[in-house]
């Protein structure tokens, strides 16, 4: 049971702060074109990876096993798998921000490329390459091939995107979100049900949950103390477990992305009576976790059923 993994306070379950626990999302794989430079002075293309994940690198002919290389790889990634046309990438950690390793690839041919292995892309939910076909000759059958597939991939990615900014235009939740995040409780039909405070040993934080009618919602308010790092929001889930096989909708908001040292933001979650409904129409208590940027949960919160109830 999920209520069995909380403290309670009274009758009340408190609040569990993880800051060192892994998170558990689901990386973005990738599968993508890539071009290499006509002109050799240009920047070397990135690869981005992630820990104990495999990038694979396609090209069009063999590599030269003897030629290819990843500098100042040891006791960092597992040893590169190079066969056939390709080359496996594996680190045995996420890379440190702003780290790039220079990866050298030569084939049979003698052709010689150079990419900079760097750490996840930070924006969204954090995509990684799965796999990247690299093409040298660029009007090539199959490089017009795999990049007219990417094409249609990312048309198809902004559709969903503009699809799901529609509904959350429309959304009620999403304007209570808004008005929570700003500080406009008054403007809610939410009223506050508790307040937990929470300190560690860089991070201030307060975290408000509120009942409203058929819904409930959560206000964390982080205040970055530390002197030398910027706090950057990675992701949010609402589950009934603690995992995210049993991820639930909710709808977000946040008056701002990155907190930098000695300043204060705020999240906020509206979730739906629905959430709490399982198969027969029970209810279930949910707990809403945030991630901090490094991918560790920042803070956990416990969402109980009689929230909702009426």
């Amino acid at each position: 049971m999920f209520s069995s993994l909380l403290p309670k306070v009274g009758l009340l379950f408190g609040l569990i702060a993880f800051p060192a626990l892994a998170r558990e999302f689901e990386e973005k794989l990738q599968i993508r074109t890539l071009q290499v430079p006509v002109h050799p002075g240009q920047e070397a293309p990135s690869i981005y990876v992630s820990g104990q994940v495999a990038s694979v690198l396609r090209f069009e002919q063999d590599v030269d096993v003897t030629k290819t290389l990843l500098l100042a790889w040891e006791g960092r990634f597992e040893p590169l798998l190079v066969g056939s046309k390709k080359v496996v990438v594996e680190p045995l950690r996420d890379l440190d921000e702003g780290e790039a390793l220079p990866l050298h690839v030569t084939l049979a041919d003698g052709t010689e490329f150079t990419f900079l292995v760097r750490p996840k892309r930070s924006e969204s939910w954090g995509w990684i390459d799965y796999q990247v076909n690299v093409f040298k000759d660029q009007g090539s059958y199959n490089a017009v091939l795999s990049g007219l597939y990417d094409a249609l991939n990312r048309e198809r990615e902004l559709r969903e995107e503009n699809e799901r900014f529609k509904q959350e235009e429309n959304s009620v939740d999403h304007a209570y979100a808004t008005l929570l995040a700003n500080g406009e409780v008054g403007r809610t039909p939410f009223r506050r049900k508790r307040v937990f405070r929470l300190r560690n040993e860089d991070m201030d934080m307060v975290v408000e949950v509120f009942k409203g009618p058929g819904k409930a919602a959560a206000v964390v308010t982080l205040r970055n103390t530390v002197l030398q790092e910027s706090w950057r929001f990675e992701g949010a889930s609402v589950t009934r477990d603690l995992s995210l096989r049993t991820a639930r909708p909710f709808a977000l908001r946040m008056n701002r992305t990155v907190i930098v040292p000695g300043q204060s933001g705020r999240i906020a979650v509206v979730v739906d009576r629905s959430s709490f409904e399982l198969e027969g129409g029970q209810l279930a208590d949910l707990a809403l976790q945030i991630f901090r940027g490094d991918g560790l949960l920042q803070v956990a919160v416990a969402m109980e059923q009689t929230l909702v109830r009426q």
